[in-house]
């Protein structure tokens, strides 16, 4: 009798055992679960918030979502909007070829290339006994000078045009990421004079 009241109590005590280390189980995974940390506005945005008066987690989650929507709603920017891209190569090289096909053009320089040399030959075929021929071919030698020119002047004109279209869109592009950063700023400003309003210490 006594070997099975023995035998009893430890039945009893190795179940009670058993459920002791499941229930510690179950507590520590619980408070494995509640010191997770939760999606937070304020790392979203990169900051850190620390609570001063011991918030719990939940609170500390309620009160970052509030101050996040109150300080958009304030400045009427996202935080979470794409920062603004570059042109990519195809937007380039459609901006520098309409500019170059809109570049000054030098015109006449051939009619006056003509003029200048026909001038010229008539003054050395002169010498010569033969002022119209001397103009003829100083006619033509001075057209082709004048092209020449003309053309060298053109495709500067449109080099320079292409330079300034490329420069004038990553000036465009500096600007808008600016204007990103600011905006993020701004919205973060926001967000920390809220959370500190609420007992909260943002980094």
């Amino acid at each position: 009798m006594t070997s099975f009241h023995w035998n009893g109590a430890v039945a009893v005590l190795v179940i009670a055992v058993c459920l002791a280390s499941q229930l510690s189980a179950q507590q520590d995974k619980s408070s494995v679960a509640q010191a997770a940390p939760a999606w937070s506005p304020a790392q979203s945005i990169g900051m850190f918030a620390f609570p001063k008066s011991a918030q719990n987690a939940d609170q500390q989650l309620k009160d970052e979502s509030e101050c996040y929507g109150m300080a958009k709603q304030r400045t009427g920017l996202d935080p979470q909007r794409p920062a603004p891209t570059g042109p990519s190569a195809e937007q380039v090289q459609a901006a520098q070829k309409e500019a170059a096909q809109n570049a000054d053009q030098v015109q006449g320089a051939r009619v006056a290339g003509a003029a200048r040399g026909a001038a010229g030959g008539a003054a050395i075929g002169a010498i010569g006994g033969n002022a119209g021929k001397g103009a003829g071919m100083g006619a033509v030698a001075g057209t082709m000078r004048g092209g020449a020119a003309q053309r060298s002047a053109n495709a500067q004109s449109q080099q320079k045009a292409a330079a300034q279209a490329k420069a004038k869109l990553e000036k465009e592009h500096e600007q808008d990421m600016l204007a990103h950063r600011e905006g993020l700023d701004t919205f973060q400003r926001a967000f920390s004079a809220c959370m500190d309003a609420r007992g909260y210490s943002v980094k």
